[in-house]
C-alpha cells in the first residue's frame, strides 16, 4: 500500500498525541481544521462567541479554559475524546457532533477503513494541539 505524506504526518500526529512537539505546520492544520468544524459555535477565538449560538439552547464553553478549569493542566485526552465522540464521551450533554464519524465517514472512500483511521486520529490530534496552543 502507497500512503501519501500527508497522510503519514497525520499518522504521526496522531501516533504523539502529546501535543507537546506540534510543528508550526500542525497548528496552521488545526487552526484549519478549528475554523472549519469549531469556529461557527465556539468562535473563531475559541471563547464560545460563534454565529451559531443564538440558535442553540445550550451554552458554548470557551475552549481558551481548558487548562485554568483543569489546574493548569490541559487534559489532552479528555478534550481528544470529546472531539472524537465515539468513545462515549460526549460534549455538551450530547449536542456536540461526532466528529470522529463525520472525519472517518470523509476520508473511507479514499483511504479504506484503516486509513480513515489514521486520518480521522491525525485530524483530530492536530485540532487538540490548536486548542492547546489557544490557552489563557
Amino acid at each position: 500500500m502507497t500512503w501519501a505524506p500527508h497522510i503519514m504526518a497525520l499518522c504521526a500526529a496522531g501516533l504523539i498525541g502529546t501535543g507537546s512537539t506540534a510543528s508550526a505546520q500542525d497548528m496552521q492544520a488545526g487552526k484549519a481544521e478549528y475554523m472549519i468544524a469549531c469556529a461557527v459555535c465556539h468562535g473563531e477565538s475559541g471563547k464560545g462567541a460563534g454565529p451559531m449560538t443564538e440558535y442553540l439552547s445550550i451554552e458554548v464553553p470557551s475552549l481558551t479554559t481548558l487548562a485554568a478549569e483543569n489546574d493548569g493542566t490541559f487534559p489532552y485526552l479528555d478534550v481528544f475524546q470529546v472531539i472524537d465522540g465515539r468513545t462515549g464521551v460526549r460534549g455538551h450533554g450530547g449536542a456536540m457532533p461526532v466528529w470522529g464519524d463525520r472525519f472517518s465517514a470523509g476520508a473511507r472512500g479514499e483511504y479504506g477503513s484503516f486509513g480513515a483511521e489514521v486520518v480521522t486520529r491525525g485530524r483530530i490530534a492536530v485540532l487538540t494541539d490548536y486548542l492547546m496552543s489557544i490557552q489563557e
